[in-house]
This record gives C-alpha cells, structure tokens and sequence, in this order.
C-alpha cells in the first residue's frame, strides 16, 4: 500500500477522534452546495457523517457512501436517517442517474481524481451539481498556525484543498470560501491533532511527541493559557460544479 493509500485508510484507527474533534458543517455551505429543488443527495467518502448530519437536517433524502467499516458503523449511530453503504469515489455501487448532488467533504485529496469524476457524473442526474469541499483552519490566528505547524511537522504530503479536476462531463467549477469558528474545549485540540492522518500513521513515540508538544501550545500560548475554550476560526474552500 503507498503512502497516500495508507493514509486514507487510517481513518479507521481515528473513528473517536474524528468524531469527538473534527467541526461540522454551516448550514449557508449546504445552501450553497446543494442546488434548489434538489431531493435526492449523495454523501460521498461520508465519513462519520459532519456533512451528512447537516444534509440530512436541511430535508434531503441522503444516501452516505463511506469505505471505512469503522467510520460508517459511527456514521450510522450519530445519523441514523442516512442510507449509509459501503463503496467508494471510484465504485459506489449505486445506479445511473440516481441523485441530484453529490458531496464530497474533506476526502477529494484522497480519490483517484479522473476515476471519482467520471463515477459522479455517472450517479448524476443531467443538470445535477458536485460539490467538493474542505474546512480548512484559519492560520492567520497565531496560535492556529503554531497548531498547524506542530501537526504537520514531517508530513510529505500536501492534503491541502485545491480545486478538483472534473474534467468534460461537468461545466468550469465556481469557488467560494466561507468564514466561521467553533468553539471547542482547549484539551480537545490535542484530540483534533490525534484525528489526522499524518498522525495516525506515525509510530507511537513520535506520535505522543507531537501531541505532547500541542499540550505545551495549549499551556503557554497567551491566546490559550489558562482558558478552559476556545473559538476556532475554520474557512470552508467550496467548489461546485454542474454535471452538463
């Protein structure tokens, strides 16, 4: 398995993690994903649902197609109103035509882009939209861009949002970013660490170190120091585009 591949699969061994720390969605990004009158809705690589929980409240009948055993078992329990399924980008095992959107939250790096492409077209109605997105933390905030230092310290991979390559079957995406915060209980952001995959694949001890260090971040920094909570300033990066 390369390291990309191992990387996504890491997940598994992160179901708590994620869960517990990792932010949902705004409603105005659902607005803006999902197209008017859609109904039927495809969560795609749904992980343990923060997308999926937010379709789902806004009226959409949500099918949530995840890989991972672990993360849909979570999936299942937090959003029981989804039709979760087993498939993945590239095979979802649903049929032509089905859904009027598909989303794709914080997994798009993790696809075989050209094969992910081409099978959301397939499930797509004509006219229906994809969606690509990422919460990405606002690192103007010094002590987000210490956190996020820390937590890619060694990392090889660039995970970071970037516009997704759709090719013929969809018009020229459209961008738009969304600015929000979530406040959190400081300790978690040692928890939101432990949730990435870099971390996840990293031996133990080298594991603990990095957390230990996001500890001594929560300790000293003068933003965080003392405090019990804090607001997370996250940028949603949005891209969609229409199936022609």
């Amino acid at each position: 398995m390369d390291q990309r591949a191992a990387r996504a699969a890491s997940f598994e061994h992160g179901v708590a993690a994620y869960q517990a720390a990792r932010p949902g969605y705004p409603d105005e990004v659902v607005r803006w994903c999902v197209p008017h009158g859609a109904r039927d809705v495809l969560d795609l690589a749904a992980g343990t649902g923060k997308l999926t929980a937010r379709l789902v409240a806004s009226g959409y009948d949500v099918v949530a197609v995840e890989p991972s055993d672990g993360m849909r078992a979570e999936l299942e329990r937090s959003v029981p109103e989804a039709d979760a399924r087993p498939g993945s980008a590239e095979a979802t095992g649903l049929p032509d035509a089905c859904v009027d959107a598909v989303t794709v939250a914080q997994a798009w790096h993790w696809f075989d882009e050209a094969a992910a492409a081409s099978e959301v077209a397939r499930v797509l109605r004509p006219g229906g939209r994809l969606a690509v997105l990422w919460n990405v933390r606002d690192a103007t905030t010094d002590w987000v861009a210490r956190w996020t230092e820390i937590v890619h310290t060694g990392d090889p991979l660039d995970t970071s949002a970037r516009e997704p390559g759709l090719g013929p079957a969809f018009d020229a995406p459209e961008h738009r970013t969304f600015t929000w915060s979530m406040r959190m209980a400081t300790s978690d952001l040692r928890v939101l660490a432990a949730s990435r995959s870099h971390l996840l694949t990293l031996p133990a001890g080298e594991r603990d170190a990095l957390l230990d260090r996001v500890d001594e971040l929560v300790a000293t920094h003068p933003d965080l120091r003392g405090r019990t909570e804090v607001d997370v300033p996250y940028v949603t990066r949005a891209w969609r585009a229409s199936r022609r």
